[in-house]
């Protein structure tokens, strides 16, 4: 059970993907997670084409946020984490390599490609998730509101393989349009998700959270 008040995707780190670029912008994203009730905020760095990122740069760029809320006093715990893109330009040499963060332990943030299941090359979802859990990680899949080529049957076939499924904050409130509010409402009514995570990348998507008061 992931502690709800644990924020388990983000991208506040500052300058390694599309999300904060700034330890400024970062720091005051980390302000609006405590203010919503977040404790604890898994730092999950796109490992993507344009964003290779590797272990030992998330840490210690997440060390170095760490340091920076101390100083300001911003009562957040850090995890370096990376959210995983299934696709093969950046999938095998993720495994091959051994660059899995896990969280809590076992926790692997696994994406789809968002728009286009050509993007999966030969990688079969199902298989990747269940090799990881022989592994010994926990797989979670983000935002599967968001894969609006998926069908029913599909979202049931990568629940069954082990798949956790996470949920994006604002999905329910339109933050990615109509059709995945839609999709996130279904999949909510038929109880397959495990957990949320605010999936923050900008001041922007806070003061979306903040229009329709969320709180943990």
């Amino acid at each position: 059970m992931i502690d709800p008040r644990t924020d388990c995707h983000c991208h506040i780190l500052p300058l390694l993907d599309d999300g904060s670029k700034c330890m400024a912008e970062s720091v005051l994203l980390a302000r609006y997670q405590v203010k919503w009730g977040f404790r604890r905020a898994v730092c999950t760095s796109h490992r993507v084409g344009k964003y290779p990122n590797v272990p030992e740069n998330v840490v210690r760029t997440c060390e170095a946020l760490q340091e920076e809320l101390v100083r300001q006093d911003v009562p957040l715990e850090l995890s370096p984490s990376m959210e995983y893109r299934l696709i093969p330009e950046t999938w095998p040499e993720t495994l091959e390599k051994g660059f899995l963060l896990p969280w809590e332990g076992n926790h692997i943030l696994i994406e789809l490609p968002i728009h286009k299941a050509g993007r999966f090359g030969n990688i079969i979802p199902e298989d990747e998730i269940k090799r990881l859990l022989d592994m010994g990680y926990q797989p979670v899949l983000a935002h599967p509101e968001r894969y609006l080529y998926l069908d029913k049957d599909r979202y049931h076939s990568l629940k069954e393989a082990g798949a956790l499924f996470q949920r994006n904050i604002g999905s329910l409130e339109g933050l990615y349009g109509e059709a995945v509010s839609a999709r996130a409402r279904a999949l909510l009514t038929e109880g397959l998700y495990d957990t949320q995570g605010s999936d923050l990348h900008n001041e922007s998507y806070a003061r979306f959270f903040d229009s329709f008061g969320f709180r943990v």
